[in-house]
């Protein structure tokens, strides 16, 4: 059977989504549940009727997270990321970042990702697989701003202040540093 839709808002996703548009649908037969899922390239979030405006926007917010963080988990092949710097240089910097090669590597332990501009070639960490889109996205963005601003100067970070989730996507990556740095305690023996 169908949902009672209460009422349905589409509406701008936060910046950085990679999503066009999110549909709210309200629903009087919803309780507690919230759910989410992708169509073509809107997202459709389902929420109890009842919800307040702030619970929405907080709920729009984990929804798309969550879904961007289930889609990176899928592994991406070379031509996926080739497609994806594509994109990603067409909407950051208007097509002008033209990557010769983009491909996933296993001999980068301690960089997320790296290029060779007088080559145009692009490699990504296999690291950085099953992290989330966004994150992904902003390392991507990086090694493409390379091919226009080889070094890590002023020009360079201006170019990536057009991605809206670069300190975000920082702050992750930052965390992941931390986290493998911790003390590894031995697994509790089971008696």
């Amino acid at each position: 059977m169908p949902a009672d839709p209460q009422r349905s808002v589409t509406s701008h996703p936060p910046l950085g989504s990679g999503t066009s548009a999110v549909e709210v649908r309200r629903s009087s037969r919803r309780r507690r549940t919230v759910s989410a899922y992708r169509e073509g390239d809107r997202t459709i979030v389902l929420i109890p009727a009842r919800m307040s405006e702030a619970e929405e926007q907080r709920w729009v917010t984990v929804m798309l997270d969550k879904l961007a963080a289930q889609e990176s988990k899928r592994l991406l092949g070379d031509s996926d990321l080739t497609e994806r710097a594509e994109r990603l240089s067409e909407q950051y910097f208007s097509g002008r970042a033209r990557p010769t090669s983009v491909r996933w590597v296993t001999n980068q332990n301690t960089r997320w990702g790296s290029c060779t501009p007088s080559e145009g070639s692009i490699r990504l960490s296999h690291r950085l697989q099953g992290m989330p889109e966004y994150v992904v996205d902003y390392v991507l963005v990086h090694e493409l701003a390379h091919l226009l601003v080889p070094g890590h100067g002023p020009r360079f970070w201006r170019l990536l202040e057009a991605y809206p989730r670069t300190e975000r996507a920082r702050g992750y990556l930052e965390g992941v540093v931390a986290a493998d740095r911790l003390p590894h305690l031995p697994a509790a023996r089971e008696e």
